[in-house]
Order: structure tokens, then sequence, then C-alpha cells
């Protein structure tokens, strides 16, 4: 009989987190389960779901090599349910705890869920912060509380000032500024050259992964013939330690910008190895900011990196937990089209979004831009609708996990929120995507047209998603001068947008 059931999920694979359970290696088990539920809905890139289970059974290994008992449950093990719910419960029965024990997970589903069993099977809970942040979900929404905007940006400088981040001795910012993102919004003239990414080693586990996974999940998206993500802390390491050397000093200048054919560009890609807690985040943090003291990367850089961690990824986690479990389902904008299917095969003549979901395909990754401005922005201006295109992004990228996709998504992207994450909607047409890459030149619409079949559907797409929001934006001050932009048109020129708007609606299979 067991005395506590440690539940450990897919994204708390820290070493420490059986202590940080308080578990005792005598009497208490760890519990674990792969199941095809988590991986079916929504549909998962192939690769998000291997890095998941290798990542997990790596861990698993070590935990039973360190003397910890750990029940296991394989996704090809035949007694398997296939259901977390119902493991839980096939684990409650066979073990008989007296209580369960687990850290906060990632998503109130799973959150509720647990809560659920616990109470059908009559047993104490004890849940634990996770401690992978560095602001309390206490501490936000004391930031939080009375505040009539959630303001990234104020949220961030405190974090700062907290934890003493880039700040002088006077409690000034390091460089004179809170942030250099006038420097950090640069568009590259010619292909980067960047040093190759390190190759993680595929070893017996991962292969076994990949072997299991094609045999009971055979049809999910996306392809596994180049995946190369840490799975282990060792390997996440070693993709910090290359980012700092190779990448970190040119990545403030060129992290908003695009090139067709490089997905990663400057990027660290070390935000699947943090959300699955294979890497401290503070460890990537004092990282950074020892290559700035030591002259290695500029403040740009480090600044804008920095920012990322303490202060993006933290708000929006704050945002999810302070919303609650209904925000996943908001829709303020009535926004009810379809996933375009070029979403699943990247099959479109829209060079910079096939460029951007080619990339998903092949790596299940895309850079934050090609996110936000390329598959975000043309799912906001075209009208899809958000909990279709939150359950794309969820199941896609290897970071995937809900509480910093359903923010990033329904927040920040497609502006379903009402404005909680962002005070406006991050449209654009497609003169931001020219700026910021190299994709129109090579593509058969023409970018300095507005109405059309032949006009750059993000420009068609973009004026009429103003004119369609036209009162309800009209109070925001934010957005002033660009309706201004809009009142100029005519009638004319508006109907013709209009028309050419529900066409490639139509055409795209979103309507």
């Amino acid at each position: 009989m067991t005395r506590t059931l440690g539940f450990i999920l897919g994204d708390q694979l820290d070493p420490r987190t059986p202590e940080i359970l308080g578990l005792d290696r005598e009497h208490d088990t760890i519990f674990m389960a792969e199941v095809k539920g988590e991986s079916e809905s929504p549909p998962s890139h192939v690769q998000r779901t291997v890095l998941f289970l290798s990542a997990m059974r790596h861990a698993a290994k070590r935990w039973e090599e360190d003397g910890w008992g750990v029940r296991y449950v394989e996704i090809t093990d035949p007694s398997n349910t296939h259901d977390l719910e119902k493991e839980l419960e096939r684990a409650i029965d066979e073990l008989e705890p007296a209580s369960i024990r687990s850290i906060r997970p990632g998503s109130h589903r799973v959150f509720g869920m647990i809560h659920d069993v616990v109470d059908k099977h009559d047993l104490g809970y004890e849940v634990l912060e996770d401690p992978h942040f560095t602001c309390s979900l206490d501490e936000f929404e004391s930031w939080a509380e009375g505040r009539k905007e959630l303001t990234m940006e104020y949220f961030y400088r405190e974090r700062r000032k907290a934890l003493g981040i880039l700040i002088d001795d006077d409690g000034k910012p390091i460089g004179g500024a809170w942030n250099f993102d006038k420097q950090n919004r640069k568009p590259l003239k010619d292909p980067p050259l960047i040093p190759d990414r390190p190759g993680f080693t595929i070893d017996e586990i991962t292969k076994q992964v990949i072997r299991d996974v094609s045999e009971v999940l055979p049809d999910l998206p996306g392809s596994i013939d180049h995946f190369n993500w840490a799975v282990t802390p060792a390997q996440a390491q070693a993709g910090l330690n290359w980012f700092i050397k190779h990448a970190l000093p040119s990545f403030g200048d060129s992290q908003d910008a695009i090139w067709v054919g490089n997905h990663t560009l400057f990027h660290a890609l070390l935000s699947p190895a943090m959300n699955l807690k294979l890497i401290d985040p503070m460890n990537i943090v004092n990282a950074a900011i020892r290559a700035y003291e030591n002259g290695e990367a500029p403040i740009n850089s480090v600044e804008g990196f920095v920012r990322q961690i303490i202060g993006w990824r933290e708000f929006i986690r704050g945002v999810y937990w302070h919303e609650g479990a209904s925000y996943p389902d908001r829709n303020e904008l009535g926004h009810d089209g379809k996933l375009p299917g070029f979403y699943w095969d990247g099959e479109t003549d829209m060079v910079c979004m096939r460029d951007a979901i080619s990339g998903v395909l092949e790596m299940s990754y895309a850079h934050h831009i090609s996110r936000l401005m390329v598959t975000g922005n043309f799912a906001l201006i075209s009208g899809i609708e958000p909990c279709q295109v939150d359950a794309w992004y969820l199941g896609m990228y290897t970071d995937g996990v809900e509480w910093v996709t359903t923010p990033n998504t329904i927040g920040m992207a497609l502006h379903a929120d009402g404005g909680v994450v962002g005070t406006k909607p991050y449209a654009a047409s497609g003169k931001y995507i020219k700026r910021m890459s190299n994709a129109c030149g090579s593509c058969r619409y023409d970018i300095n047209a507005r109405s059309g079949h032949s006009a750059c559907p993000f420009n068609v797409l973009y004026w009429d998603f103003l004119d369609r929001h036209r009162d309800r934006f009209s109070s925001n001050r934010r957005m002033a001068m660009i309706l201004k932009n809009l009142d100029r048109m005519d009638e004319d020129e508006l109907v013709q947008i209009r028309v050419s708007a529900k066409g490639f609606r139509n055409e795209f299979g979103i309507a």
C-alpha cells in the first residue's frame, strides 16, 4: 500500500520533482502515464508527442535508478485505457494511496480532473506551486488587483526590480532603458550566417518512443524526420550553452525578422525544455546576464531575451490563472470561420504562410513573429474561430502547454479576450511582412494591391477586418490613426475590399 501517490505530469520533469513534492522513497510512489488521448485531442504534432514521451521515460528511468518507486504506464501497455483520468483511477485502485500530491498542472482541465478523482475516491489532495516561475500566482494576483488594464510592460519592470535583474545600484535599468525594442526590430538584408545548432543524440529510449508512437498513433500530423529536441537536462544545458555563445549576440537585432527557409534564425529554441522543466528559467536568465557582463553579448540582445522569460512568460501564466477556467472559450470578436486546410499541409500560394507552416510541419516550431504576425495575424483578420486556432497552436508546437499557448493565442494573437493581454489587436497588412521578411519578392500575390483576386490576402483581409470591427475599435485610442486611414477610403474601394475578402474566405475554406 502506497502512502502518497506523487502524480507527475509530462511537463514536470525536473530531476528534483520527487523532492519538491516531499515524497518518501520507502513509502510513496511516483505515478506517470502516457495516454493517446493527450495526443489526439487536439491532434498533436508527432515531434511534440515524441518529445513529451521520451523526456518522460528518461525522467522515470533516472528516478528508478535513484531508488524511487515508479508506476509508469507506457503507451503500448495492453492495459492502458489511454485516458489520463482513468489511468489515475486505475493507479489509485491498485496502489490504494491515502493521498495524492502533485505540482499545479499547466491546465484548468487537468487540475479540475485531479480534484474530481480525489473527491470521488475520498482521498486527500495536496497541490504544490510550481517552483519554475519567478512570480507566484499570489504575487501576480496582488499585482493585478485594482488595475483597469494588465499591462505586461509595467509587470515586467516590477519583476526586474523585485528580482534585481539588470538593475544598477540606484535601482535604474542597466543601459538606461527598460527595453530596447527600437533596436530589436531590424529586418535581415542578407541570408543569416548562423553556426550549426547542436545535434542531440537519438538514444535507444527515443528510438523506442518513435517506434511506439508510429504504431499507436500513426496518423499524427507533421514529420519526425528532423527531430532534434532536448529530452534530458544535459541536452537542454547543451542547447543553452550553444545559444549563449553563437546566437545571443545577434538575437536582439534580428529577433523580429523572418527569412524564408530559415525557421529558427537566432532564437534559442529553449521554450520546450523550459516548459517540460528540463532546465530552470533562472539558469537561462543568469547565463544571458553573464554574457552581457563579460562583454559577450550586447544589452539589447540580453534585455530582449530576458524580457521574454521573466516578463512575458510569467505575465502570460499569471493571466491564464487570473482569468479562470472559461478563458479558453473567449470569442469577443464573434469570429466563427473554419481553420483552412493549409494550416495542416502548408499548401498555399502565400509564401509567408507556406514558409511558416512548413517550418511547423518539419520541426514543430516557429519563432514568435512567425506565430504572431503570420499564422496568428492571418487567423485574426480572416475571422477564424479562436478555439480552432488555439487547438492548432497547442498541438502543433513542441512548447505547447495550455497555460502558455492559450493566453498567447486567445489574448495576443486573436484579441478574443477583448483586450486583457493586448490593448489593441495585433492585426497588420502584408506591408508588415514585406518590411520584416524576404517573402513577398517571390510571392504571386501583389503586395501593393488592397483588393482583387491577385492582391495580397493579408492586405485585403486586414482592411476588411478593420471595416467589420470599426465600431468596436472606434473608442480604442491606439486604433485611432489606423481607423483614420480606413475613413479615407471611398465606399467603392471598401465594397471591392469586402467582395475580395469574401472571395478569399470562400477560396480558403474559412467561410
